[in-house]
């Protein structure tokens, strides 16, 4: 398999599971908006830091802007001068799957291709206009249909392998800067009603798809601590910060088995080890640690993977577009 080719794969299962992610986080803070009594800012503004584009919607909007959910939503689903808005993430997407038609199945291409048609068209437009939570179901579960395809109707070999690279490690950054921002802010709103403040953190869960796995895991009272703790550490839980590194560690195991020489892989196999290791409970217990800090550092030993594989793989560094990606 060329280098070329596995940038490709690599990349189209990161854009897939952006795009999937911020039509999650942008559905579910719809949602928070309505059933919650807290300001417009302190619900939109998660939803821009999440994606890093906090500082970029103040430049064009205005300081106070991130409080108007409707310009919020314009920006991370429509703006083309956006990298990180619906309409860019999924042209990329499918741009990177027509690259490689003949790698991946008939059915992967189609699906991609087919959201996208929507989404520019006449139909997506429509859609966004009558019902906002309809818009954004629409572009996960043809996301997440799309995903489901890779596993049922492509071969099990390296092309795969590095889509689902990209799609978990991917996961992993989105998971971590979700947990982070919405950590902080909820802490911030101060003690309030016992059912404001569960419903602030079983909105967290939903926007991490999170709020079933959670309630089967855990009786009792829905705390903040809780739910940190279950995202950063449930091995079981496929969106979990633990679930996708343990499985990107496996994934990047089987493209550099260990005892080979000479083959690319090696260095990130020896960074992603020792952030697996530090991910425990325990490492919360130490004093003076917190989940901002456990977070951060995920973020950016997670940028800094992706940006190793990119060397080790494919030969070239991230370009300015890959890296606002991998932020």
């Amino acid at each position: 398999m060329i280098a070329r080719i596995a940038e490709h794969c690599f990349w189209l299962g990161r854009y897939l599971e952006r795009a999937e992610s911020t039509a999650r986080v942008l559905q579910m803070t719809g949602q928070l908006a309505l059933d919650a009594e807290i300001p417009p800012e302190q619900c939109w503004m998660p939803a821009l830091a999440i994606f890093g584009e906090r500082d970029t919607f103040a430049a064009r909007h205005g300081a106070r802007a991130e409080a108007d959910g409707e310009d919020v939503q314009q920006f991370l689903t429509w703006d083309e001068d956006n990298a990180s808005s619906l309409v860019s993430t999924l042209l990329a997407a499918r741009n990177n799957a027509r690259t490689i038609r003949e790698v991946v199945s008939r059915e992967c291409w189609e699906v991609t291709n087919e959201l996208y048609l929507w989404l520019v068209g006449e139909a997506g437009r429509a859609e966004y206009t009558h019902s906002r939570f309809g818009f954004y179901q629409h572009i996960r579960r043809m996301v997440q249909l799309c995903l489901g395809l890779f596993r049922s109707t492509m071969l099990h070999d390296t092309p795969l392998d590095f889509i689902w690279l990209g799609v978990l490690l991917e996961r992993v950054g989105q998971t971590a800067r979700l947990l982070d921002v919405h950590h902080h802010v909820f802490s911030r709103v101060g003690p309030g009603h016992r059912v404001v403040e569960t419903a602030l953190w079983l909105s967290l869960l939903r926007a991490c798809s999170g709020f079933e796995p959670f309630m089967k895991s855990y009786s009792g009272k829905v705390t903040g601590d809780a739910v940190a703790a279950f995202l950063l550490f449930e091995a079981r839980f496929p969106r979990s910060v633990r679930y996708c590194l343990e499985s990107s560690h496996r994934y990047l195991r089987q493209l550099c088995p260990p005892g080979t020489q000479g083959q690319p892989g090696q260095e990130s196999l020896a960074r992603i080890a020792p952030l697996l290791e530090r991910l425990r409970p325990e490492e919360l217990a130490a004093p003076g640690a917190t989940v901002h800090a456990l977070l951060t550092h995920v973020v950016e030993e997670t940028a800094a993977l992706c940006e190793l594989i990119s060397r080790e793989y494919f030969g070239t560094p991230m370009t300015p577009v890959t890296q606002a990606m991998a932020r």
